[in-house]
């Protein structure tokens, strides 16, 4: 009978039963784990707290938040991205802009379609009047033709957007002085650029008129327009442009104007409102966290509509200097476009402004709101109508870093205005003279090595992978035989890069040294604009200026995406980075 008993109680494990039950169990351990992984995830939701990015150090600042790529030269230690490396191409005119050869109007031509121009129209002239002895007049319409067709011919690789009037080049009267404005055909960069070259005008015996030469970038300096002076000083509080049709690109080339905004009458400057940061702990921290620090203070200034008082006068980096020294009183012109944020915001030096202020403080009755804590939020300002409002920073850090003001609940308000900090244009202009002298048809490639080849337990392989036989190797597959390359690098003997030569015309930023030295542009204005002591062409310039080339290459080879499999920021980082 007990056997019976224990045979009754098995009946759920009768064959007919097995399936129903398994796929019962299997359901209960289905939802069992469910009801885990629901609760595990509820749990970390609940509990984990991520990494403050802005406690990071402060050369991971700006490319933590605002970089979008993994390229090599979006490396902590280099140059800070600005609001020109925002721009997208489409907003710059289209195909529909650019110059033609069928463009130009021929002698008695007078179905083509006008060319746009700079200034005044040219001179329309008889044959007769063109073909008289004595100087070349380049005005003649004949002239003009001629010349921006030798253009086109000659720079194949570059659109054509508009032709400045030609005028007397040397005293010889065999030459004219042409400017235009251009952009290289399949730009990856936004913005204009701007040359003026001389062009040598031969005439036969039977009064034809050809181009014989046409000379170096920027050679034709009685082309060269220089900008009207801007008065500063008055209150425009400018914020960000309502639409795309409000945003302006960089037009590199033309004559900088980068003066001071000034004081223009007690009137004014009494019925003007001013924001100001003072002590904190930015002075020569990296350019990331200047720039991040800076862009917070004048986002809160527009938030409250006021005139951002600025240190014109920063401290460079030890690792940007020659002497490897923090560096005090460089120019913030040295590597950023005041005049284009002159004239995009409301911006005032902090000299003229406290000349102003001890001046018509008392007279005016003019009120100081003193902020002490970072704390007190913009939109706790807003309201408050005394002529200053400054923030007064302490010592501790990293309580003291000027960016602590847009974090919490001020950073869905305040919004920093990118837009209006670009890159120096005196910098960008050097980047468009090495680029012309390559014809702007050029590849380009980024080698790092240094310390970080020295590294094996970090960079195992980048050694290896960068030595000429390997970048024989890895550039055979990439770039075609003959072609000229840029190479980008910090390795400081250039000849190790010899054996390319064999396959490629290699080019080098100290191939270019002309472009910063003392008879440059580059040089004489820097100079001019530091009262007269000339300025170094630093760690931070050389940099920049090696980017921005490398990035108009056709084809851009990067170290670290391209030429080894090492991560950027060391072993097993390369998720982390991404």
């Amino acid at each position: 009978m007990q056997g019976r008993t224990l045979l009754s109680r098995s009946a759920s494990f009768r064959p007919e039963n097995l399936g129903p039950n398994a796929l019962h169990l299997i359901g209960n351990l289905c939802f069992a784990l469910f009801v885990i992984g629901v609760l595990t995830f509820t749990i970390i939701a609940a509990t984990y707290q991520p990494e403050d990015p802005l406690l990071h150090p402060s050369t991971k600042l700006t490319s933590f938040l605002i970089s979008t790529s993994n390229a090599t030269f979006h490396a902590d230690d280099s140059t800070a991205h600005t609001g020109d490396d925002f721009l997208t191409p489409n907003f710059t005119s289209d195909a529909s802009s650019v110059i033609t050869l069928s463009d130009i109007r021929l002698s008695g031509d007078e179905n083509s379609k006008s060319v746009a121009t700079d200034g005044d129209e040219a001179t329309q002239s008889s044959p007769h009047a063109v073909c008289a002895d004595g100087p070349i007049k380049c005005a003649d319409v004949e002239i003009f033709q001629i010349m921006m067709r030798a253009a086109i011919e000659f720079f194949s690789d570059i659109h054509f957007y508009r032709f400045g009037k030609p005028v007397q080049g040397g005293d010889d009267g065999m030459s004219c002085d042409m400017a235009w404005r251009f952009r290289p055909k399949n730009a990856k960069r936004t913005g204009f650029y701007k040359d003026y070259r001389r062009f040598e005008i031969a005439r036969s015996v039977n009064c034809t008129y050809s181009v014989g030469k046409i000379g170096d970038y920027h050679t034709g300096i009685n082309a060269r327009k220089k900008r009207k002076s801007t008065k500063g000083g008055e209150v425009k509080h400018k914020g960000a442009p309502d639409s795309l049709s409000e945003v302006v690109v960089p037009v590199v080339g033309e004559a900088v104007n980068d003066t001071l905004p000034v004081v223009e009458s007690e009137s004014k400057f009494r019925s003007g409102k001013y924001l100001i940061y003072t002590g904190g702990g930015e002075r020569c921290k990296s350019m990331n966290h200047y720039l991040w620090s800076f862009l917070c203070a004048l986002g809160e200034a527009q938030y409250l509509n006021r005139t951002l008082v600025m240190d014109l006068s920063i401290c460079l980096n030890s690792m940007y200097s020659l002497t490897n020294q923090d560096e005090e009183g460089k120019d913030f012109r040295f590597y950023f476009d005041f005049e284009h944020l002159r004239d995009s915001a409301s911006v005032l030096d902090q000299h003229q402004f406290w000349e102003g202020w001890n001046k018509w403080e008392k007279k005016d009755k003019l009120k100081l709101y003193l902020v002490e804590d970072f704390k007190i939020t913009p939109m706790s300002l807003a309201q408050v109508n005394d002529a200053l409002i400054m923030r007064k920073f302490g010592t501790v850090e990293p309580d003291n870093y000027w960016y602590r003001v847009c974090e919490g609940e001020t950073e869905s308000v305040i919004q920093r205005p990118w837009h209006l900090l670009w890159k120096s244009r005196r910098l960008m202009d050097i980047v468009s003279g090495i680029a012309s002298k390559m014809n702007w048809d050029y590849d380009a490639v980024h080698v790092v090595r240094g310390e970080k080849a020295k590294n094996t337990e970090l960079w195992p392989n980048l050694a290896a992978d960068t030595s000429p036989s390997a970048l024989l190797s890895t550039l055979r597959e990439k770039i075609d035989d003959g072609r000229h390359l840029y190479v980008a690098t910090n390795e400081p003997d250039n000849s190790f890069f010899d054996p390319l030569k064999d396959k490629y015309t290699t080019h080098f930023l100290d191939d270019f040294k002309d472009s910063w030295d003392e008879n440059s542009e580059w040089y004489l204005e820097t100079k001019k604009l530091n009262n007269g002591v000339p300025v170094e062409f630093d760690r931070y310039m050389r940099v920049e200026v090696d980017t921005e080339v490398f990035l108009r290459g056709k084809k851009q080879i990067e170290t670290f995406n391209d030429l080894t499999n090492d991560c950027k920021d060391g072993i097993n980082t390369c998720r982390t980075a991404s």
